[in-house]
């Protein structure tokens, strides 16, 4: 007999995302590297290949930009709504991330290692590979996203979510969790298995990670 699950003590990542207000509608904006712009809104703009290292965004709205092979290396993005943005190869390493919402993110590889989010909301879209190695998360939920390969290698993460999410592959090698919710969300294969530990899962994931489980633990099962 196995132990019955009890209620669940998982604590739910903390969100306050509000849209961003009295913002202005720039149609054609210059935006340079190590520039703080607030209050602006974006949109249908192709900066792609554009030198954006250290930017900051606060309490701006992007919609339907393309973003491919943009340079965002240290970004801050802070209080911020983006929707429909577009990049087959998106450099964001190193940034950072603050109450800020994205919904139907389309980004191929996704570079975001070594980055900071705090109370971020992923909403829907489709991701290829999301590199999140050495990144810091907490009060993140990702919702109704389908992604290839989610790495959190190395990373810490702290009330995160994954709800009606359908991922590839799972990395959590070296992985520090706490309060991070698995249920509602189907994964191929999880790799790192001891980086599972701080995680949440159902009972229908425990029956298809028995195998995988065991074999980490070098157990023989036969009938």
């Amino acid at each position: 007999m196995h132990p019955r699950l009890t209620r669940s003590t998982t604590t739910a990542p903390r969100l306050s995302l509000r849209p961003p207000r009295a913002v202005s509608r720039v149609e054609e904006p210059r935006l340079l590297d190590g520039d703080h712009r607030e209050g602006e809104h974006y949109e249908r703009l192709m900066l792609d290949g554009e030198d954006l290292a250290g930017i900051t965004l606060q309490e701006c709205i992007l919609e339907g930009v393309s973003l491919n092979d943009a340079e965002l290396r240290g970004a801050r993005f802070i209080e911020c709504s983006f929707e429909d943005l577009y990049a087959p190869v998106f450099r964001a390493s190193r940034s950072s991330w603050r109450e800020t919402s994205l919904k139907s993110t389309r980004w191929g590889s996704a570079e975001l290692y070594d980055s900071r989010l705090d109370g971020v909301h992923l909403d829907g879209g489709k991701l290829d590979y999301v590199n999140l190695r050495s990144s810091q998360l907490s009060d993140v939920l990702i919702s109704g996203c389908i992604i290839g390969e989610l790495d959190l290698t190395g990373g810490k993460a702290t009330r995160v979510s994954l709800q009606d999410c359908t991922v590839g592959t799972l990395t959590l090698d070296g992985a520090r969790l706490k309060d991070v919710d698995l249920r509602t969300s189907s994964f191929r294969s999880i790799n790192g298995l001891d980086g599972l530990r701080g995680a949440t899962i159902d009972e229908y994931q425990l029956q298809l990670l028995a195998p995988f489980l065991a074999e980490s633990m070098g157990l023989r099962i036969e009938g």
